[in-house]
């Protein structure tokens, strides 16, 4: 299979939507389920593609997964700060799992980020759960950084997201 990364294009926004939405629930790792609220920013291509950079992997014409990189702070951005870029929502479809997509997304993200100017670091931040992009993560150089750990909803004591880095 040739998987081609490349930025996602406007007709492809209710693909990828679906794809991170689908990828969340399948895995569990919304606390609601259907009803949480943040499925709605899961699907929301077009507001993630305005404010930073959506990629996706396409082979045979289909889209395979995508991911988000945030070349720095602004609104897309949870954790980068001064000389850090970021990822975020890493997703594959569940048929295309195991065939080296997300990897393929993660390695594009880090040549991005390479070519910011200043940027010496790349921070993301995943849920304990998501045990398969951990490896991914690890086996590209990321380390876990638990001194950034966050909980995006402090009225919710029990999530709490893991982050890693990768310096260059």
């Amino acid at each position: 299979m040739d998987i081609v990364i490349r930025p996602v294009e406007p007709g492809e926004y209710g693909t990828l939507g679906e794809i991170t939405a689908q990828a969340y629930l399948r895995d569990g790792l919304l606390d609601f389920g259907e009803s949480d609220e943040y499925l709605g920013e899961l699907r929301d291509v077009a507001k993630r593609a305005a404010a930073a950079e959506v990629l996706v992997a396409v082979a045979d014409g289909k889209v395979l997964g995508g991911v988000t990189f945030v070349p720095g702070a602004g609104p897309m951005a949870d954790l980068a700060g001064p000389g850090e870029t970021e990822i975020r929502m890493l997703a594959v479809a569940h048929a295309a799992r195991g065939r080296g997509v997300g990897e393929a997304l993660v390695r594009a993200c880090l040549d991005r980020a390479r070519a910011v100017e200043g940027c010496v670091r790349v921070v993301l931040s995943t849920q304990s759960a998501m045990h398969t992009a951990h490896r991914i993560y690890e086996r590209l150089g990321f380390v876990r950084t638990p001194v950034r750990d966050w909980n995006p909803l402090p009225y919710l004591d029990d999530i709490r997201l893991l982050t890693y880095e990768l310096t260059f």
